[in-house]
């Protein structure tokens, strides 16, 4: 019943292929386009998607900005103001995730046909030369495949990844960009060893980190994490974008949080979860490694999410002094303040009840809501 069913209606898989079809036609158009302008118009075509990204969103992020500084402009605002402030940002954050997906969507095929052409010129072509920028002058002082002439840079199709060096060789298929869009819309895309599975991932990328919000990668082992990030680094780092590896550097380190600011990071999955709980462990913003989670890849996800999911992450070490726990160095302090908390709470009833009692409900009302927000919410 369920085969006959199948073949009238057709499968999932087949509704969502026949769905993403008119977005790879789309992409399949704007690549044609590219074909014959020149490498500085294929750069400049990058500078284009993103002001249309930031265009999309520049009514919330103006919002986001007045209300950020707001806040900063009036540090002694009440708490219940700041909570509704803040409430706002909430609110905005969420209206400007579902905008940020349609704007997305509107300049996938943009985006994906520039990652296409520009593997196609990485392929036929032993360098490819633009107008040097400072970006250009600063990947030459840090990779041999870029290399400055006077006002030009020059990017050639051979570097190192993972302690070899390749030739670049690759093209995208129709098929990938199938792929590329389905991961794109936080699906799983199955697909065969040899299918091309990091060539796929360059898509939704490249196309998520023009948001500049950050994209994670995640890889099972740090051979893999380290080896992809420089093999398809140039083709994201000729357009202007920073690549970097989690494994490559120690953490709680600045070039681990340096990491993290790259427009895209690669790290297998044990690294980024580790972060992720030292990053809550960290008692001010200044010991953050990470910065907000905008959108994730995840290599061979079936053993990353069911299979090592079943181990859990834990932090543990030895106490370097001891005995001598920073709990009891604390804690005396701690029960200082919480007594001066009680004092001024009960400071604040006693003047509630003389107001009260004078007939000034106002000012009274105002300082029972300054004790209840005053008392101590858990005991040393």
């Amino acid at each position: 019943m369920l085969k006959f069913i199948a073949k009238i209606f057709g499968t999932k898989s087949d509704r969502d292929i026949k769905r993403m079809m008119p977005l790879v036609e789309e992409t399949k158009v704007e690549y044609a386009k590219l074909n014959n302008i020149s490498h500085d118009q294929l750069r400049e075509k990058t500078r284009v998607v993103q002001q249309t990204i930031a265009d999309g969103l520049k009514s919330i992020d103006d919002q986001l900005a007045g209300l950020h500084q707001q806040i900063a402009a009036n540090p002694e605002t009440e708490l219940s103001d700041k909570e509704d402030l803040f409430s706002q940002i909430d609110k905005l954050e969420g209206d400007r995730n579902k905008e940020l997906e349609k704007v997305l969507l509107q300049v996938l095929p943009q985006a994906f046909a520039i990652v296409r052409d520009t593997a196609r010129r990485f392929k036929e072509n032993d360098y490819i030369e633009v107008t040097a920028t400072e970006f250009d002058r600063l990947q030459a002082a840090r990779h041999e495949h870029v290399k400055i002439d006077g006002d030009k840079a020059r990017w050639y199709n051979e570097w190192v990844a993972a302690g070899n060096k390749i030739k670049w060789d690759m093209l995208h298929y129709d098929v990938q960009i199938i792929g590329g869009i389905a991961l794109h819309e936080g699906k799983i895309a199955e697909m065969a060893t040899g299918e091309g599975k990091t060539l796929v991932a360059t898509f939704p990328a490249f196309l998520n980190a023009l948001a500049k919000r950050g994209v994670h990668i995640v890889t099972v082992n740090d051979y893999l994490a380290r080896r992809d990030s420089e093999w398809m680094g140039p083709l994201f780092q000729f357009h202007g974008l920073e690549v970097d590896c989690i494994d490559k550097h120690e953490p709680n380190t600045l070039a681990r949080r340096n990491a993290y600011q790259a427009d895209i990071t690669y790290g297998t999955n044990n690294e980024f979860g580790f972060d992720y709980l030292r990053d809550n462990m960290a008692r001010e913003t200044g010991e953050l490694v990470q910065r907000g989670h905008h959108y994730a890849m995840v290599d061979e996800v079936d053993s990353v999410l069911i299979d090592e999911a079943r181990t859990p992450l834990i932090i543990s070490g030895p106490i370097p002094r001891g005995d001598e726990h920073e709990f009891y160095d604390l804690k005396p302090r701690i029960f200082k303040v919480v007594e001066a908390q009680k004092k001024l709470v009960n400071q604040y009833l006693n003047d509630a009840k003389k107001l009260i009692g004078e007939g000034n409900e106002k000012d009274g009302g105002l300082a029972l809501f300054r004790a209840h927000r005053s008392m101590p919410k858990h005991k040393p």
